[in-house]
């Protein structure tokens, strides 16, 4: 599937993310750059450590997917992300996920990744880059800003990624890879607004799959901290304080219950117009910006009468007929078809009432 047949918000920032490339060149690159590198290394896919690898990536697949399908976006992955991933043997401490969802972790990391927690995190983080679509958005920044050649660019691309330090050694950790290409995206590491999301859906995508996280933040202020120059993967992913902070917030968060009724990277979680709140959908007055409940013909606040609409069967924002895609939660809409946002019912413009469920649209 291309991304134009997909909705172009992302549903784990609730925004289209700037984008300027050609999506089909984009992913053959990267590709190419990807098997380059694992065709010239020695693979240990079947060894231990290569299965352990592959039970922790196919748990957090899993996790991503069971997620937006539970939200109604699943059309963001299917048929779009084709996982793969392979345990090298490097000692390269080191990791990373290209966009379309090609994983190599380099062996050398399991010297500081000694749990499946730790390992988990850490697939998650470079995870969470490629369904951000962060190198796009690079790419399509770098694209605006100059005039570099795809060649050249792509050249220094798979070694962003895995951020290895100077070109000496990363000329040898990748395993006699071709030219290396633009400076500015071999040394240069993810922004830090970037590593904050990767972080945090990083976190969010273990938790889903059934690891503790309670021991993250601690893991990675020990080992991006005193060992940094040590570990490329943790030097090029600078610690601070907000970083830390951020990753322990969201462990409280978690712990307290998570709302999960906006997208969890939200910059502005209170701008939407309808809102959930334990499990029941709500919406907000335009008025006074006072909750009631989707069926409330009047605002208990103010006395605003709520005007008719019709409602996204997934999260119950308005829509307009014909669109193809809501514009709160990403959501695919059938065109022609209004549903009812309570039991998703096909109903027709001007009814009442939903024929199934009886609640008044």
């Amino acid at each position: 599937m291309a991304k134009d047949n997909r909705s172009a918000l992302n549903p784990f920032t609730g925004k289209e993310h700037y984008d300027n490339i050609n999506d089909d060149k984009f992913l053959e690159e990267c590709y190419r750059e990807y098997y380059h590198i694992i065709n010239n290394a020695q693979i240990a896919d079947n060894s231990s450590e290569g299965q352990l690898i592959g039970n922790v990536a196919s748990k957090l697949i899993q996790a991503v997917e069971t997620y937006l399908s539970s939200i109604g976006r699943i059309d963001y992955v299917e048929d779009y992300y084709d996982w793969e991933f392979h345990l090298l043997l490097d000692n390269t401490v080191n990791a990373f996920c290209i966009p379309g969802g090609k994983i190599a972790v380099f062996s050398g990391i399991l010297s500081v990744a000694r749990t499946e927690e730790e390992l988990a995190f850490i697939l998650g983080h470079e995870m969470a880059h490629a369904l951000l679509d962060h190198t796009r958005t690079r790419q399509s920044v770098q694209n605006t800003k100059n005039t570099l050649t795809t060649v050249s660019w792509f050249g220094s691309f798979a070694f962003d990624l895995i951020g290895m330090g100077e070109v000496g050694n990363l000329t040898r950790a990748a395993v006699n890879t071709a030219s290396i290409g633009s400076q500015f995206f071999l040394l240069n590491p993810w922004g830090r607004d970037q590593e904050l999301e990767a972080d945090r859906l990083g976190m969010l995508i273990i938790h889903w799959a059934g690891y503790d996280i309670t021991g993250v933040p601690a893991f990675w202020q020990k080992m991006s901290g005193q060992n940094a120059n040590n570990f490329d993967f943790f030097s090029t992913h600078p610690a601070d304080e907000k970083r830390i902070n951020v990753m322990k917030s969201l462990v409280l968060e978690i712990e307290e219950g998570i709302d999960y009724s906006k997208p969890v990277l939200a910059e502005n979680p209170n701008a939407k117009f309808t809102q959930k709140t334990d499990n029941v959908s709500m919406k907000i007055c335009k008025n006074c910006g006072h909750k009631e409940l989707m069926d409330a013909i009047f605002c208990t606040s103010c006395g605003a009468k709520f005007e008719f609409h019709l409602s996204c069967p997934n999260c119950g924002a308005n829509i307009d007929e014909g669109d193809s895609f809501c514009s709160s939660c990403g959501f695919k809409l059938t065109t022609g078809e209004l549903k009812c946002f309570n039991c998703g019912q096909i109903v027709n413009e001007g009814d009442t009432f939903c024929t199934n469920c009886g609640k008044k649209l």
